[in-house]
């Protein structure tokens, strides 16, 4: 475990953002994942929040086995006293869903397909635990879902509780020193044309960085030689960068590195090109490269106290009408 998973560090983290978000989910049952490194804290702040009952959906992955990543979990919950709310589980039965009032989209628990919808009581809410404009059709049906009355809602997470954007210009500098770029002194031309730009430009330029933007490569006029091209576009059916945009920046910017941080990038050109890239290993399609998780456990504990929030928002709105604290929701 690194210095910064320390669960002292962890729970002190994980209490100023139950206390910052006033999360509150006494009377709830949440139906969420245990997962590895710094995810372990979603099903814990949960039960810190009052939960009645936490249903923590896992399974074994290249990042840790069911076993690891239950003992990570359990001992987290135990020093936040409450363990005893927190049930680890490697299978979802229909009991679980019927029984779960706030269900988050989160990677374990995911697909939440028709079949799984059909299960949920018409009460019962998803937080995406992400932003809504980043909701993937393969993670979650839509039309299922408004069949059923549930609601759905994504995380704003631009406010100042949650505050996740602020780390988009960190994970960047990691991404490009990871990629062997120094950041200070260095000249990088961003490729974006989302809302990660300012955020991203601020951090880079900050730690000393030339930045120069653009939101598409061929419209780029980057003057003079640059040491990196950082992709941070929104995804799409095609990739953001495709042959033709892999062969400008290679007669363009030759030597540059091409770091990619978001948005699917035509790994085959690149190689033919002689492009260095990175990472070495493309993401999955439409995820990003560089994860908050990359730059420590903050962001996650913030991200993931924010999307419950959400889901305490979205359930006392399906319970009451009273839409509450809605600064906290990015409507869909």
């Amino acid at each position: 475990m690194s210095s910064g998973l320390n669960n002292k560090r962890m729970l002190h983290l994980m209490r100023a953002a139950v206390e910052r978000c006033r999360l509150d989910l006494r009377g709830a049952v949440v139906l969420t994942e245990a997962a590895s490194g710094a995810y372990v804290v979603t099903p814990v702040l949960a039960a810190m929040a009052g939960a009645t009952r936490v249903y923590a959906m896992t399974r074994d992955t290249r990042y840790g086995s069911v076993g690891q990543v239950t003992a990570a979990t359990m001992e987290l919950a135990r020093i936040a006293e409450c363990a005893d709310r927190i049930q680890v589980v490697t299978e979802l039965t229909a009991a679980m869903i019927g029984e779960a009032d706030i269900v988050t989209n989160s990677g374990h628990v995911r697909p939440i397909d028709a079949r799984f919808v059909s299960r949920m009581k018409p009460t019962a809410v998803i937080p995406l635990m992400y932003e809504a404009w980043e909701l993937r059709p393969e993670d979650l049906d839509l039309p299922a879902c408004r069949a059923k009355g549930v609601r759905i809602a994504g995380t704003n997470e631009r406010i100042p509780e949650v505050d996740v954007f602020s780390y988009l210009g960190v994970m960047a500098a990691k991404l490009l020193l990871d990629a062997g770029v120094s950041v200070y002194g260095s000249r990088v031309l961003l490729l974006c044309d989302n809302t990660f730009a300012p955020f991203i430009e601020r951090g880079l330029t900050g730690a000393g960085a030339i930045v120069q933007t653009a939101t598409d490569v061929r419209a780029a006029e980057a003057s003079g030689p640059v040491d990196a091209v950082l992709v941070a576009m929104r995804p799409g059916r095609a990739p953001v960068l495709d042959a033709l945009g892999v062969e400008i920046v290679a007669a363009r910017w030759p030597g540059a590195v091409l770091a990619q941080y978001w948005g699917d990038i035509d790994r085959d050109a690149v190689a033919a090109a002689g492009i260095p890239v990175w990472p070495e290993r493309a993401p999955c399609p439409g995820h990003m490269a560089m994860l908050p998780s990359g730059v420590g456990p903050e962001p996650i504990v913030r991200l993931q106290s924010g999307g419950l929030k959400v889901g305490e928002v979205l359930l006392r709105h399906a319970r009451t009408g009273e839409r509450g604290e809605w600064e906290f929701v990015d409507e869909l």
